[in-house]
């Protein structure tokens, strides 16, 4: 107690001295440790993010272009079906149809030209119809085909250039009459003389001998009884239907049996 009998001011209160006083410092390492972890926290966030944007973009492109092209398809047909919004649609137009090519009509004219050259050849001479027998023969089915073709295309052939149609009918004819020919010459170098008999092969054998006889000898007379005798043979065998000589080949074989020499 105060001298006087009164209290001091500051009885009953703890020392000043005895009260613990904290630094500002260490409150701060705390708050240096939470802002830390957070913004190493926001870093990985952003680091993830970043991948996962760089791995979905590709897609994300790829959407954008499908949705583009679908997009401008629809407009497209849409645009085809009656127009957009403020315009007209066009007027159908049909396809204009392209002109008609002119057959070449003066090439087939020159391959007819050599097929009949190339037919006459044969007729004309009696030795390709003897080896060949059945070139001649209409009842061979091969030949018979060729002679029919062969009559068409010379029916629509004109010494100058038909109508479009007429000339594209003449090209076609001559196509079949060539490959009519062909067909017929392979089936008859096949046959030969396979459908005579063994009498008749040798009958015109002989006959080829004596013709190549007559074509080769350098004696008239040689050559003049080879051709008759030729033709005396020939004339059996004509009888008994195993060859007929085309007219044109029979000529050649009398005006060389009469000493004119074959053209």
């Amino acid at each position: 107690m105060a001298p006087g009998g009164r209290r001091h001011p500051g009885w009953g209160k703890p020392p000043a001295a005895r009260r613990p006083r904290i630094s500002t410092a260490w409150l701060l390492v705390p708050a240096v440790i939470v802002l830390g972890g957070s913004v190493m926290a926001l870093m990985m966030i952003a680091a993830v993010l970043a991948v996962m944007i760089s791995a979905a973009l590709p897609m994300l492109v790829a959407f954008l272009a499908v949705g583009l092209i679908t997009h401008s398809r629809r407009r497209r047909a849409a645009l085809r079906r009656g127009g957009s919004a403020g315009t007209v649609p066009l007027a159908y137009r049909p396809p204009v149809p392209p002109r008609p090519v002119a057959p070449p009509w003066p090439q087939a004219r020159a391959r007819f030209d050599m097929l009949r050259r190339e037919y006459a050849a044969y007729e004309c001479d009696p030795m390709q119809v003897l080896r060949l027998p059945a070139l001649s023969d209409v009842t061979v089915p091969s030949t018979g085909r060729f002679v029919e073709a062969f009559a068409e295309a010379q029916a629509l052939e004109t010494d100058s250039p038909p109508a479009h149609t007429h000339a594209a009918a003449f090209v076609a004819a001559v196509d079949r009459a060539e490959r009519a020919w062909r067909a017929a010459r392979d089936a008859a170098e096949r046959i030969r003389l396979s459908g005579l008999s063994p009498a008749e092969r040798g009958t015109v054998e002989r006959v080829i001998k004596l013709l190549t006889t007559a074509r080769d000898s350098d004696s008239d007379a040689e050559r003049l009884t080879a051709y008759a005798m030729a033709r005396s043979e020939l004339a059996k065998l004509d009888r008994a239907g195993v060859i007929h000589l085309p007219r044109t080949a029979q000529a050649t074989l009398d005006a060389a049996g009469r000493g004119q020499l074959p053209a």
